[in-house]
């Protein structure tokens, strides 16, 4: 089916604050929107809105024709309790919703009421479209392509980090709908899963809209770009790809720069010019009114006409003033102003493995023989499940082993974000978690870097464990801009961070001075970062590159 996807007008808000506004938008066949903007900027809100979810404040969304399917795969941030990867796959697909509206049509044929057919025949062509027919026997041909390795029947909560994100991307790879819009799909992905992503995107002929912050996907899949600049209370939309944007971008904000910088020196240039025009009328005037010898009435007079003169010219002088186009000074966006800091160096050797294994279940890591010197900048990658966080436990000595042994050296001052954010996931409010981390913080400090990380009044009160990944994430990085430390561990670090963040984060990456070991899969970071050496892991085997 050939969909288009048409917003007009829309505008959206949270609480009191506006988030955009006449919003149009046309997602036609073969188009990849690319969603970017800061956190909070409401991509999310629009993705909803898109999808028939929530109401506008104002504004339409329109299908043509009306009856195409729209599939909204928002972030899972949490797995349902019971529930198996078959049922998630049908859930995600859109499948099992089908199914349940096709069963519901065919008994209300029993006894039919005017137009039950017709419904009966409009539910299960939407089934067969959507694929229902053949999804079972799709899905395991997808799941074993994918490397799942579990039974379909495995309930969701019994799987790693890995194994979910195996099994979301499977849910996305086997949906059939008419309009795709997906919510940070590349969260979670190794290498392997963003290409399997990149050329199902590269391969769609329905319309689809994509919210990412990774660079290198952008790059690579979208058609368009469309930023939400929550500072301006704009909607900017770029034609072309990813990168295409960027440099448009960097010529927009310049010329909006430059314009209001000839606006304001015009203004200032007229509102000088008459000030000095009213100065000169009021010492023309305070001269006029001086008493005179009678035969000075003719410079009297003189005077009082320059006085009128120079009050026209200001009345004039005003006026120019307000004829021009006014043109807004771009207000600077929240920009996250990040440090990493350093405390004194560690002893030579870091952290060191000697013949050190781990097993858990069927899995083995090792055995590891490595060494982690003082300012090793040591990158690592895998697949998902090849053993990288748990490598970097045995390294951290938080992980025992059941041979050789493991650990950190001398002097070392650790600072850690960790792949599920652990420090914020307790039922405490965000200000207790991270007071309790720098307990020698006073709270007024503790709140003000906070802020300075995007995190303020509404969000301190809050539960660690209601914040968003990204809030975590940015709570994570604020305690490594107040604790010291020489070893610095970043485990997926970019995962559910804007983009401005990975951006602070990596200067500040590169500004750090002390030993760092890094597990991403962000392509661009990966290849952007000052490494000395490179690990891939592999089924729990480590490999110096």
């Amino acid at each position: 089916m050939s969909t288009t996807l048409k917003a007009s007008g829309l505008a959206a808000g949270h609480g009191a604050r506006a988030l955009f506004s006449d919003l149009d938008l046309i997602v036609a066949p073969g188009d990849v929107v690319g969603l970017v903007g800061a956190n909070g900027a409401g991509k999310s809100t629009l993705l909803r809105l898109l999808a028939g979810e929530d109401e506008p404040e104002d504004g339409s969304v329109a299908l043509t024709p009306a009856s195409a399917t729209v599939g909204h795969l928002p972030q899972e941030p949490e797995r349902r309790e019971g529930e198996t990867i078959a049922a998630f796959i049908g859930r995600r697909t859109g499948v099992t919703a089908a199914e349940t509206a096709m069963n519901t049509a065919a008994e209300a044929l029993a006894d039919p009421a005017p137009g039950a057919d017709d419904r009966y025949a409009a539910a299960l062509e939407t089934w067969l479209a959507l694929g229902g027919a053949d999804l079972d026997e799709r899905s395991a041909a997808t799941a074993a392509s994918l490397g799942l390795g579990v039974d379909l029947s495995t309930p969701m909560t019994a799987l790693s980090g890995g194994q979910a994100a195996r099994a979301g991307l499977a849910a996305l790879l086997l949906s059939r709908y008419d309009v795709l819009l997906l919510d940070e799909p590349t969260n979670d992905l190794d290498l392997d899963g963003l290409e399997r992503l990149e050329q199902f995107v590269s391969g769609l002929r329905s319309p689809a809209v994509i919210i990412s912050h990774d660079r290198e996907f952008l790059a690579r899949t979208v058609t368009r770009v469309v930023e939400l600049d929550l500072a301006q209370q704009q909607v900017a939309v770029y034609e072309g790809g990813y990168d295409s944007y960027l440099a448009e971008r960097e010529v927009a904000r310049r010329h909006a720069r430059e314009a209001y910088d000839e606006y304001a020196g015009t203004v200032s240039g007229l509102e000088d010019r008459a000030r000095m025009q009213r100065n000169w009328m009021t010492v023309g005037v305070r001269n006029a009114r001086r008493k005179k010898p009678d035969n000075d009435k003719i410079g009297a007079a003189f005077r009082q006409d320059s006085a009128e003169k120079q009050a026209a010219k200001a009345r004039q002088t005003e006026r120019m003033i307000e004829r021009l186009e006014v043109v807004e000074e771009p207000r600077k966006e929240w920009e996250l102003r990040m440090t990493i800091a350093a405390a004194p160096r560690s002893g030579s050797v870091v952290a060191s493995a000697s013949g050190a294994v781990v097993r858990r279940g069927d899995f083995t890591l090792g055995p590891v023989d490595a060494q982690v010197d003082w300012a090793d900048r040591v990158v690592i990658t895998g697949a998902n499940g090849s053993g990288k966080t748990t490598l970097l436990g045995v390294l951290l000595g938080t992980i025992p082993v059941d041979e050789g042994s493991a650990g950190l050296g001398s002097s070392v001052r650790l600072g850690e974000v960790d792949q599920a954010r652990g420090l914020f996931l307790g039922p405490q409010t965000l200000a207790r978690a991270f007071g309790e981390a720098l307990p020698e913080w006073p709270d007024a400090d503790v709140r003000t870097l906070l802020a300075k990380f995007g995190l303020g009044a509404e969000h301190v009160h809050r539960p660690a464990e209601s914040l968003s990944p990204g809030e975590r994430t940015r709570a994570a990085l604020a305690l490594l801009q107040a604790r010291e430390v020489n070893l610095l561990v970043l485990d997926e670090p970019t995962n559910h961070l804007d983009l401005p963040a990975i951006e602070q984060l990596e200067q500040a990456l590169d500004s750090f001075g002390g030993t760092v070991l890094l597990v991403t899969h962000d392509r661009r970071m990966l290849a952007d970062v000052n490494a000395t050496r490179r690990w891939h892991v592999e089924a729990g085997r480590v490999t110096e590159l």
